[in-house]
């Protein structure tokens, strides 16, 4: 047993590296000086022989420490390293964050260096915006020997500059220097500084943080009134707010005022003096979302969070989220880490739960609506995930585990119009062209775009693919050459750049993103090349041609990620698409969920099935999703909404589905389907990418890690699949063999996962990729 003094002698440090061999963090002694560090305080700490500094954030104090030391503690004490220094410019992360942070690197088998940075961003630790500032209150009564001179002897700027300060509230003091010289109408800080020399003023030092922000425009629209479905679910879920952890699953159509009922029951967890975390999927639903909450709580203390800031505008939101008080912290998936105050939590809403961007796809591999649930756990809050479209992770949870509850919205709210689906089969339309020309946009669209448009209505277009074409080939089908990244096992896809006014076309690996010269000749046998296929900016010259009125008045807009750039330019468009500045908007997935414009009369999907016959099991899932999801944008006010769907499988029954807006209907038959195969939700899954240079050298060390992980595996009922090459086989140069994991629950497969590490058979890092319940199998 350890005495008080000894436990407070060492710490576990989680440095920056990826180092997985002591998952617990590695041990540091605390100095003397340093004797008051806290869990989850940054610190500088030596690593390595060369003892070099790095930061570091202590996850674990006194016998925490030692118990997971056991190895180390064996060593002489004069080897364990000591804590250089503690960094008291960065608030420590929450206690609840730090658990929630071990969790993370257990569960998804991350070093927990690797993880905790990923926590903070690198705007924080590196403080950036940080800006030294004085700030100035009235003294305390001076003694009598120092006494400053009377009031009636003073300047009347000087009086002035005392009375602006005492009038200020508590809490609004002290008062930046400049703040107060501009309030008082100074020319100059000269009448301030001789008011601190006389004694009259005290002089604090303190550290901000100041980020330069756009205005925006808030939209002050009436809260509506709740339907009776929304007011039912509502005051079911208040009853829950006080009674600790507990999972619930929304699922309402499109249109069905998901949004409302989240806002209601924000309010109520805010009158209790609790705070809310609000995730999106996307960063280009936070300013919309954001409006809506200000809004809604013009007086209440926000936070927005997600990747989209500039660097210090996010070390500024970080500082608001961890001040007591914040009401609101919203964000994308990253906002998960917000280092909301231990206790202050009161619920975490995960808007569009089923979007796979809530997923990491770089160490650590975490999904983020997972994470919100563990998080919520630790809180002893509830959680309420939300989607038209859910996760069959989610609805099963609800429908088969019984681990949540399920509440449904089965009506759109009142004023909206369900949208009118069709599904066009595109090899019949195609023929109805005698231009010969390949066309994109089939005739049942194109009227229909044509009478939204003389309407004065606006359309959505949307096509997954962005780019030009796809194919680039050999004209003659003897040759057979087609063109390949040369880093990759995939095909280019051609791009047009208008930027310099002439058309330059190259092509573009979307895997690598290696660029090449379109080729003019086939280098096998010097015959023309052909490219085809499609993509956004291919559709764009089509409704350009189609609509040169729109184009010419720049009434039409793309949106994907070769043209939104930055965030801003994506929330510009939506801001003059909303205001009926543009009547067409074409873009990706980006454009498929979340938005919320009522003139929307049509909306068109080019090539609906563009992704169900990838080689993953959730492809089904996807294009449901998908569909269902953009055909919900239309019919959001009187005026009745079109949505068509071309395809060239329209008896596809995921999109047969989602035309009728069938969702319980298209989970049954997939999860019976998955259930009969062995795939989630009705088991877990992991899988183990192995990526090497030298394809021989990676299959080796794949053959030897299925062999010691089938080993492991039969002793824990865990099936091992044999390795093989990843749809994919080579991205950037390294070939890839991946190894997939089932296990019937999660706890048998964490048993195998945790055994394998605890072994070093499991080394996550640059060869090693280890995805615990992946999203998406290429």
């Amino acid at each position: 047993m350890t005495t008080p003094t000894d436990t407070a002698r060492h710490a576990r440090v989680a440095v920056e590296r990826g180092i997985d061999r002591y998952p617990e963090g590695l041990l540091y002694r605390i100095p003397a000086e340093l004797a008051g560090v806290r869990l989850g305080e940054h610190v500088t700490v030596p690593l390595g022989r060369g003892n070099a500094l790095v930061h570091g954030v202590v996850v674990g104090l006194g016998d925490e420490a030692r118990r997971a030391g056991g190895r180390d503690m064996a060593l002489v004490a004069s080897r364990i390293k000591a804590i250089a220094a503690i960094d008291r410019s960065t608030d420590p992360l929450p206690a609840l964050v730090v658990r929630l942070a071990q969790w993370i690197a257990s569960y998804y088998c991350a070093p927990i260096g690797v993880t905790v940075a990923g926590m903070t961003p690198s705007a924080v630790r590196k403080g950036i915006g940080r800006k030294f500032r004085i700030a100035v209150d009235l003294a305390a009564a001076p003694a009598p020997a120092a006494a400053p001179a009377p009031a009636a002897r003073m300047h009347p700027k000087r009086l002035a500059i005392l009375d602006a300060i005492a009038q200020r509230p508590t809490h609004e003091r002290p008062i930046d220097i400049d703040e107060l010289r501009t309030a008082c109408g100074l020319a100059t800080r000269a009448p301030i500084l001789a008011l601190i020399k006389s004694g009259h003023l005290r002089v604090t030092h303190r550290t901000l943080v100041q980020a330069k922000w756009r205005a925006a425009t808030i939209a002050d629209a009436p809260a509506p009134e709740p339907t009776a479905e929304q007011q039912a679910i509502i005051e079911n879920l208040a009853t829950t707010l006080k009674q600790g952890f507990s999972q619930h699953l929304l699922f309402g159509v499109t249109g069905s005022g998901k949004t409302e009922v989240y806002l209601r029951l924000a309010a109520r967890v805010m009158a209790m003096g609790k705070s809310v975390l609000y995730l999106v999927p996307e960063i280009s639903l936070t300013p919309q979302t954001g409006g809506r909450i200000v809004a809604r709580f013009p007086n209440e203390r926000m936070a927005i969070l997600h990747s989209g800031l500039t660097a210090a505008q996010r070390h500024e939101q970080w500082i608001v989220a961890a001040q007591p008080g914040v009401k609101i912290v919203i964000g994308a998936r990253s906002a998960i880490f917000a280092p909301i105050p231990d206790g202050e939590l009161g619920l975490i809403i995960v808007d569009e739960e089923h979007d796979s961007s809530y997923k990491q796809d770089q160490a650590p591999r975490y999904h983020g609506r997972d994470v919100a649930i563990r998080r919520a756990q630790l809180s002893a809050c509830p959680i309420l995930l939300g989607s038209a479209t859910p996760s069959l992770e989610s609805w099963w949870n609800a429908t088969t585990r019984g681990i949540s509850k399920l509440h449904q919205l089965a009506n759109r709210a009142p004023g909206l119009r369900t949208p009118r689906v069709e599904i066009v089969d595109f090899r019949r339309e195609t023929v109805l062209h005698r231009d010969r020309r390949v066309h994109l946009i089939g005739p049942t669209l194109e009227v229909a775009l044509c009478q939204a448009f003389d309407a004065g209505g606006q359309a959505i277009v949307l096509l997954n693919r962005r780019g030009y074409a796809n194919w680039i080939a050999c004209s003659d089908q003897t040759c057979g050459w087609m063109m390949q990244c040369d880093h990759c096992e995939a095909g280019m896809v051609v791009h047009h750049d208008l930027s310099g006014g002439a058309t330059m076309k190259f092509t573009r690996c979307h895997h690598c993103h290696a660029e090449q010269r379109v080729p003019t000749r086939c280098p096998r046998c010097a015959k023309a090349i052909t490219v085809f296929g499609l993509g956004t900016q291919r559709v764009e010259e089509e409704l350009e041609r189609l609509f040169p009125e729109l184009a010419s008045a720049g009434k039409m807009a793309r949106v994907d990620s070769d043209s939104m750039t930055q965030a801003s330019d994506f929330h510009e468009t939506l801001g003059r698409f909303g205001r009926g500045e543009l009547q067409l908007l074409l873009g990706t997935q980006m454009i498929a969920k979340g938005l919320d414009f009522p003139n929307v009369q049509v909306v068109g999907v080019i090539s609906a099935d563009t992704a169900l016959n990838l080689p993953d099991f959730r492809a089904s899932e996807r294009t449901f999703q998908l569909v269902s999801q953009v055909a919900g944008r239309c019919g959001r006010s009187l005026q009745p909404g079109r949505a068509i769907i071309q395809t060239f499988q329209p008896d596809a029954e995921p999109i047969l589905a989602a035309a009728r807006q069938d969702f319980a209907g298209f989970a049954a038959a997939e999860l019976a389907a998955r259930q009969k195969y062995g795939l989630p939700p009705a088991r877990r899954l992991a899988r183990v990418i192995i990526r090497h240079a030298d394809r021989a050298e990676a299959e080796r060390i794949a053959a030897r890690l299925h062999r010691d992980l089938v080993a492991l595996g039969s002793a824990k009922e865990v099936n091992v699949r044999d390795p093989a090459p990843c749809p994919i086989a080579r991205i950037n140069d390294r070939w890839r063999i991946q190894i997939e994991i089932l296990a019937d629950t999660p706890a048998r497969l964490q048993q195998l996962l945790a055994a394998a590490r605890s072994r070093e058979i499991l080394v996550p890092g640059e060869v090693m990729a280890i995805d615990v319940d992946p999203v998406a199998l290429l």
